[in-house]
């Protein structure tokens, strides 16, 4: 296999590399024989996960949020991800904007306006009804959950774990190698093969997921736009513009490319919430940003553990029930987006300390999250009448809102920008945004899955890294394709099921980096140095 490698002019490992692209043309091939079978199995896979794991989802979450804050606030929390002597590679705004654009960009343009809406106008939680001030306040509060601590939690752990052992044990840069405490010299064997191979094939699938919801979400705005039909033809061309788009930052690199898009896509995000926040209700917004922060605050231990245990729902028969659809959904998703966010957020993040990275991981996207939910969230809810005198006041305008969301989850962002000045041009800089977000994540995880596949942070050949970015937006296409008609709860099937076993890999990471922080003693801890590697 190795000769094979060489003659087609790459630089990686044989067997990783040809398992991981070898089973993603297997699952290509088949979507296109068989789109019926294969939807019926991930919707199988996605009813029993649902049944009877949803909770350990929910619970799961939670510990890694326990463990985080333990390992930030222990006295290993100075150990610095790198050696002795390192420094951050980059200031601390490239590298928040990088963690942003890398990590969860594209979702808060998607759910920014339609999450909230959509908890608005069905209130989730027990005895609330729907439109009123108290809906409001828990659309807002769920919606936080969802993508504030607990979603960065999940990026923040595994890339925990690639920091401490690759940069400062300066091991292959490999999913496997977080395990080197637990399988020794076996990470470089079968079993290490085995993961590196799962990671890449999580990543591809979480990747496509993504990319699928954002040029459906692209989609939307040209329809809002121009009157196009927003069909699979026109987002599977979107698609493929935007996958160009991506190689073409692919082939600059991570410093040139990766960086340059994320700094211009967080101004120009940034540049759009602060238009809604001039042009929209100023006051109730600054009100409301205040007022989100103790919401979610107050809310969060509740809504942290609830798991809908209470709820009479039958997944056999397609009712999933509110976490189902929900919670659950958003955390398979988001891990399986771990291993690709957890090695970015690690290569990024050399030369930090443990305390500092845990930290500034888990709270500065948190904060700029809560800030985007209250100004869009807010506002959306306001155009749509917050309680019932609101509602008679806006006369026919009260729900036209929360109706259009309900008819289209992708087009709640385009819809929600027509009830400002400059609707138009401000709807064109939300579908730029979308695009370059769509760019960002694609070519960062076609970055990261090639370090899986070669163990080290330089770049791979370039046919090799642009294989990946092209991969990633022909497994998105095909997906489109499979969903049809069905949209978003296709996708959703394929995530949930995909998302189990990366799920139980991140878990397995809290032992294997117990036992190498047992290593580090108060004299490797003071003078910078890492105890030997035979030590773990």
């Amino acid at each position: 296999m190795q000769g094979l490698v060489e003659r087609l002019g790459l630089r990686t490992d044989p067997v990783i590399f040809l398992a991981a692209a070898g089973f993603t043309a297997l699952f290509v091939l088949a979507l296109v024989i068989a789109p019926g079978p294969i939807g019926d199995f991930f919707a199988a896979g996605r009813a029993w996960i649902v049944a009877h794991l949803g909770w350990f989802f929910i619970l799961g979450v939670n510990v890694w949020l326990g463990f985080l804050i333990w390992a930030a606030m222990s006295r290993h929390g100075h150990i610095r991800l790198g050696p002795r002597d390192s420094a951050p590679d980059y200031s601390n705004l490239s590298w928040f904007t990088m963690l942003f654009a890398g990590g969860i960009g594209t979702v808060l343009m998607f759910w920014g306006v339609a999450e909230p809406i959509s908890h608005f106008a069905s209130a989730p939680l027990p005895g609330v009804a729907p439109f009123t001030e108290q809906a409001a306040r828990d659309a807002i509060s769920i919606a936080t959950y969802h993508l504030a601590l607990h979603t960065w939690t999940i990026f923040a752990l595994p890339g925990l774990a690639f920091a401490y052992f690759i940069n400062r044990y300066d091991l292959p840069v490999r999913v496997s190698s977080v395990f080197y405490p637990l399988l020794r010299e076996g990470i470089h064997g079968p079993w290490g093969k085995a993961i590196d191979i799962t990671a890449i094939l999580g990543t591809l699938f979480g990747v496509a997921v993504s990319l699928g919801l954002g040029s459906s979400q692209i989609a939307a705005g040209l329809s809002a736009l121009f009157g196009w039909e927003a069909s699979v033809p026109l987002t599977v061309g979107i698609l493929a513009v935007l996958t160009a788009v991506a190689v073409i930052s692919i082939v600059a690199g991570l410093d040139k490319g990766v960086k340059l898009l994320s700094n211009l896509n967080i101004g120009l995000a940034v540049g759009l919430m602060v238009f809604v926040l001039v042009t929209g209700s100023t006051l109730f917004l600054l009100r409301g940003i205040v007022e989100t922060f103790g919401l979610y605050l107050g809310n969060l231990p509740r809504l942290a553990f609830w798991n809908d245990m209470l709820a009479d729902t039958n997944p056999d028969n397609g009712d999933w029930g509110w976490q189902g659809g929900w919670t659950v959904f958003y955390w398979a998703w988001t891990v399986t987006w771990s291993p690709f966010i957890g090695l970015f957020v690690a290569r990024i993040s050399r030369g930090r300390t443990i305390r500092e990275f845990v930290f500034g991981v888990l709270m500065a996207p948190s904060l700029f999250t809560l800030v985007w939910f209250a100004i869009f969230g807010w506002q959306a809810m306001e155009i749509d009448g917050i309680g019932l005198a609101a509602r008679e006041a806006l006369g026919e305008r009260a729900g036209q809102l929360s109706a259009a969301v309900a008819e289209s989850v992708p087009l709640a962002m385009f819809a929600f920008f027509e009830s400002f000045p400059y609707a138009p041009f401000i709807q064109g800089l939300a579908v730029l945004v979308v695009a370059i977000f769509f760019a960002t994540s694609s070519d960062s995880a076609s970055l990261v899955v090639d370090m899986l596949c070669t163990g080290s942070a330089k770049p791979g050949p370039v046919r090799q890294r642009v294989f990946w970015g092209v991969s990633e937006g022909l497994v998105a296409a095909m997906l489109i394709v499979l969903a049809g008609d069905l949209g978003l709860s296709a996708l959703q099937e394929v995530i949930t099921v995909v998302g189990l076993p990366i799920f139980c890999l991140v878990f397995a990471m809290i032992p294997s980096l117990i036992r190498g922080f047992r290593t580090e003693d108060i004299d490797h801890v003071s003078i910078g140095k890492r105890p030997p590697l035979k030590e773990l």
